[in-house]
């Protein structure tokens, strides 16, 4: 979870950074997310209502207002629902595997050395090699 998204969780629980009822949302809220469409708005518009409140401190309005940017702007990426049924990929594994066998595997052997030029056309070479559908 990034940043922006712990600093929102911790202001909308209204609890600090490990406490029970903070921790019992947060698990709460990824669920969601994972599996209800739609979630991603009702938590903008749960930010926005609280944006409103007075009683919140200006450091907690301030992060509240960086959490709520955050989400908004990052709102069609989070629709991890679509994505799923997509079949697209929505963490970070598939990428870093990815990265290993096309650059790492290829690149990083015994006595290698590249060029940027010639790195960039073995590896866009290997990338079509690798990928399915091509």
């Amino acid at each position: 979870m990034s940043p922006p998204q712990g600093e929102a969780t911790s202001i909308l629980t209204q609890g600090g950074a490990d406490t029970p009822k903070r921790e019992h949302w947060l698990h709460e809220q990824r669920h969601r997310l994972k599996h209800t469409p739609g979630t991603v708005d009702a938590l903008i518009e749960e930010a926005k209502q609280l944006t409103r409140k007075r009683a919140l401190g200006r450091t907690v309005q301030e992060d509240l207002q960086d959490a709520l940017t955050y989400f908004t702007n990052q709102r069609a990426r989070m629709d991890y629902p679509r994505h799923l049924a997509d079949n697209l990929p929505i963490g970070s594994g598939v990428v870093e595997a990815a990265c290993k066998t096309l650059v790492k595997q290829r690149l990083c052997g015994a006595v290698m050395r590249w060029k940027h030029k010639g790195a960039r056309i073995i590896l866009s070479l290997r990338a079509l090699v690798q990928s399915t559908g091509r």
